[in-house]
Order: C-alpha cells, then sequence, then structure tokens
C-alpha cells in the first residue's frame, strides 16, 4: 500500500505485505500488536528512545520485537518529532501506547501526523480510553478487567477472582483490538483515500470479550458469580482434575454426546458407576466431581492423554510452558518454532497463499534486533537524505 518508497530489505511475503507501520515504543499491548502486524508481512518500524525500551525483558529474548526494525529517536530532541513525522508521511500506519495528550506534546499526535499523510491510520493503544474520568489516570490489565466485570467472572465458588496472568486484557481486549482496527482502517483508506484514528482502550475490548456471556446473563443462562456455571468450574464435566504425577488433565464435555464419550473412557473397563448421576442433574454434581477426582487420580496425565487422544471426549493434558512445544498435535502443526535458539509461537492464523508454518521476517543477522540497529539503513530506504546530519545533531542514533 506504500508508495512514497519501496519495501525494505529483508521483508518477506505476507498478507500485509506492502504495508509499512510505525511503532513508537512502549510495553504490552502496543508492541505485540506490531508483532502481530510484522507476523502478517508488515513493515514495522519500531522507534525506541534513547536508552533502550521500557521493559524487563533481555533484548535478545523480546520476542514481541520479532520481525522489526528498529531506530532510535529522541523525541524530546528539537528535531526528533520531525523525524517521526516523516516517518508517518511515508507509512501506512502508525501505533502508540502513550496516556492522552502525551503524543500531541511531543508532536506525533493525530492531528500533526494526519496533516502530513492524509491517509494514515492512527492507532491509540490505552487502558482506559481517550476520554472518561479515569483516561489520564495509570493502570494495568489487572484494574482494567476488574471494571469490565470480567475478572469477577473468573475463579471457584466461594473463593476470589482469580488473575488470568495479564493474556486477557492487555492481550485479548487491548492489542488484538488495536490490530483489528489497524487493519480496518486500512481497508477503509484504501476505499475513501482517507485515514482514521483507532481508539483502542483495553476497558472496551475486554467488555466486548464478554458479548456471549452478557447475552446468557440476559437470558438467565448465567449466574453473576463465580464457579456456578457451566463454563466456569460450575460444572464437573468442564474443570481441571490431578493426576497421579501432580499434573492436571482438563475437561470441557459440555454435550451429551462428549460427556457419554468422556465418561465411558474415564471409567474403563470396570464401566460407568450404577449411581453417576445424570450430566445435568445440579443436585449430583458435588458427587460427580468426586468420583472424577478419585478416578484422575489412579493414573499419571501421559496415561490418560493416552486414554482420551484422538476422541470426541474433549480432554487434554494441562501442558506447562515450557513442554507444551512438544505436544503432539502442537507439534505436527508448528505452532512453536525456534528462531536463534529462542522458542516462541509461530505467527498466525495462517493463510492459504502462505508456507504452512507462516515465516517470521527476516532481519539478518538477527530475529529480534537490538534498539537502533537499523536507525540509518531505514531512514535512508524511506528517502531521508540527512541522517548524517541527524546523527550528529542527537536527533538519531545508531546502535
Amino acid at each position: 500500500m506504500t508508495d512514497a518508497a519501496g519495501p525494505l530489505p529483508g521483508s518477506l511475503p505476507g498478507p500485509l505485505t506492502g504495508v509499512r507501520v510505525v511503532e513508537l515504543a512502549g510495553i504490552g499491548p502496543g508492541p505485540f500488536c506490531g508483532m502481530l502486524l510484522a507476523d502478517l508481512g508488515a513493515e514495522v518500524i519500531r522507534v525506541d528512545r534513547p536508552g533502550g525500551p521500557p521493559s524487563t525483558v533481555p533484548l535478545d529474548k523480546d520476542v514481541t520485537s520479532r520481525g522489526k526494525r528498529r531506530i532510535v529517536v529522541d523525541l524530546k530532541h528539537p528535531r526528533g518529532a520531525e523525524v517521526v513525522l516523516r516517518l508517518a508521511a511515508s507509512s501506512d500506519a502508525l501505533i502508540e501506547g502513550y496516556r492522552p495528550g502525551v503524543a500531541e506534546r511531543l508532536g506525533v499526535g493525530p492531528a500533526d501526523s494526519l496533516a502530513r499523510n492524509p491517509r494514515l491510520v492512527y492507532g491509540r493503544m490505552t487502558g482506559w480510553g481517550q476520554d472518561g474520568p479515569l483516561s489520564g489516570s495509570a493502570g494495568h490489565d489487572i484494574a482494567y478487567i476488574a471494571v469490565t466485570g470480567a475478572l469477577h467472572a473468573i475463579g471457584r465458588a466461594g473463593g476470589p477472582p482469580q488473575v488470568p496472568v495479564n493474556y486477557l486484557g492487555d492481550f485479548g481486549g487491548g492489542a488484538l483490538f488495536l490490530a483489528l482496527g489497524v487493519v480496518a482502517g486500512l481497508f477503509s483508506a484504501r476505499q475513501t483515500g482517507h485515514g482514521q484514528v483507532v481508539d483502542a482502550a483495553i476497558v472496551d475490548g475486554t467488555a466486548v470479550l464478554q458479548a456471549m456471556t452478557y447475552g446468557l446473563l440476559a437470558g438467565g443462562a448465567w449466574a453473576d458469580e463465580r464457579g456456578v456455571n457451566r463454563l466456569d468450574t460450575g460444572a464437573p464435566f468442564y474443570d481441571v482434575y490431578a493426576t497421579s504425577d501432580g499434573s492436571y488433565m482438563a475437561v470441557g464435555a459440555l454435550e451429551p454426546q462428549f460427556y457419554a464419550e468422556f465418561t465411558r473412557l474415564l471409567f474403563a473397563p470396570e464401566g460407568l458407576p450404577a449411581d453417576l448421576p445424570a450430566q445435568y442433574d445440579r443436585a449430583g454434581w458435588p458427587s460427580m466431581r468426586e468420583r472424577f477426582a478419585a478416578r484422575f487420580a489412579e493414573r499419571s496425565a501421559d496415561q490418560w492423554a493416552k486414554i482420551f487422544s484422538g476422541t470426541d471426549a474433549c480432554v487434554a493434558p494441562v501442558r506447562p510452558m515450557t513442554e507444551a512445544p512438544a505436544d503432539p498435535q502442537l507439534a505436527a502443526r508448528g505452532t512453536f518454532v525456534t528462531v536463534d535458539g529462542l522458542v516462541q509461537p509461530a505467527p498466525a492464523p495462517r493463510f492459504s497463499p502462505v508456507p504452512g508454518s507462516a515465516p517470521i521476517a527476516a532481519l539478518p543477522p538477527g530475529r529480534i534486533a537490538r534498539p537502533g540497529a537499523h536507525t540509518r539503513e531505514v531512514l535512508t530506504a524511506v528517502g531521508f537524505d540527512d541522517v548524517d546530519d541527524l546523527l550528529a545533531a542527537g536527533a538519531i542514533w545508531q546502535a
């Protein structure tokens, strides 16, 4: 889509081939969104601040930086903002994760950027959104999912809410919705010739993730309390059970036909206990859960995995992160890859014109670049003729 300059060297094909994205460095959902776009073939230029990114992840282990070229620009330098605006002028999208008003104060807000490039899609990633009484306040994933009702729903009956790492808010409700917004904005720009400002708030996205459960709640099929519903461990046939080796098996046998297969295999070869309650007899769920727990405790997770593998019982072993890449199904699909010795999830989803194992954008000599590794290369490729002057002035840095 970019016609101001050709693709940067080393780019690999993908659905977003030809799209150039400027990512103003941040933490969490912003970089993850940039990674998703890079995985899909976009040329993502990450603009780091002097001194390195605000991250506790070692530079060569930061998977969310894969596939990106990285430059360093001092946005507090008098000429720093101009560098970003010139980049925006030859790009299709720009994403940032600052608090509302910060990009404007730095001189790289939507108005300044769209003035240089009316077709630009300007993506904004925040927790609370660009407006509202909390828009200027700090926050983290746990607070965002708390106010939406999502955190309240996670946990066992009678217990406190359980924190789902930061997958639900930062990445599910945040980065994925920003990526969707950017791609939708790119489609609109192609159709209309006009750019968009995408206001992606984690609270908004997390609320949308609850669409089904809000429908169930309205229909009387969901109770607004933890651990009493079919999908929140309330049902014994949708829960996890400890095995003899201290591991766990996950059971999701909701439908009657899957439940029948699950119980048949669980109690084989002896057969179903005569007094096992009917599947949806809620009064019998406590005794049903006890029966399931006692049975699972008789064998190891590997033994149970062999019993249930390839069946319609809807049962799977709970894999630790270190073991997940070796799971037979995931290994067969190449769900995880090892690049430069670093095990990481492969790009997803997959597209028919792209080889089965979608490539991670090539960045010789390594896939995860250091901040400033491509400052000269990127700016020269997009048409800057004053790179040496900017370096000497301290507006940009080259690693």
